[in-house]
């Protein structure tokens, strides 16, 4: 956390709004990418939904170092309700098994025109959706192993094996659905600079 962000932190928690204000602008285009990618037209109500979370318990953050890794960690909360919400069987979803794709098929509004941005969307979409959250932290957010450890509650080398099993999930997902070994690939070696026009492209959509 910069200085700026802990006088900011630390100014809210003593009650002044305007504070609290300046921290959720300069979250608000991440948090709002994280849901798009993952809940298309909701994502507006979702990010509207972890800000008001944090308001209510703003005096939780003071556990963490990092208000960003805290904010995120409700954000995840709030789509895991967000999709038991919409499934019958929501006792019964386990997010390190199930996909994006399988419980809210299509992405809305969101249109590749490069083929290798296309098949990277579709396979980031068909992984466990906590692989998905976990590549996008660290690819489209930048967090460190570090911090997204405190999102998700786990040590740092279990974030950085988890990293590389993802891009293996992806990896395996582009070669299932690539109309040929050649757009495979060229998708794959790419990744990083896919992944990072991929990043811009949900939050232009």
């Amino acid at each position: 956390m910069t200085p700026d962000e802990q006088s900011l932190l630390a100014a809210w928690r003593a009650g002044d709004v305007q504070a609290g204000q300046a921290l959720f602008r300069r979250h608000y285009g991440g948090l709002s990418r994280f849901f798009r990618s993952k809940a298309g037209d909701a994502a507006h109500e979702l990010t509207q939904a972890t800000f008001l979370a944090c308001v209510e318990g703003r005096a939780a953050i003071r556990a963490t170092s990092s208000f960003r890794a805290y904010l995120y960690g409700v954000a995840r909360n709030i789509l895991y309700d967000h999709y038991r919400g919409k499934s019958r069987a929501r006792e019964l979803l386990e997010f390190g098994e199930v996909s994006c794709e399988d419980l809210s098929p299509g992405l809305a509004g969101v249109h590749a025109r490069e083929q290798e941005l296309e098949l990277l969307l579709r396979a980031m979409r068909r992984i466990p959706v906590n692989a998905q959250i976990l590549l996008e932290l660290y690819y489209w957010e930048r967090m460190t192993a570090r911090e997204i450890g405190e999102v998700l509650g786990v040590p740092e080398g279990t974030v950085r094996t988890r990293i590389r099993d993802a891009k293996q999930h992806v990896e395996a997902q582009i070669a299932r659905l690539a109309r040929s070994p050649e757009l495979a690939e060229s998708t794959v070696m790419g990744f990083d600079t896919w992944a990072e026009r991929l990043r811009q492209l949900v939050a232009r959509d």
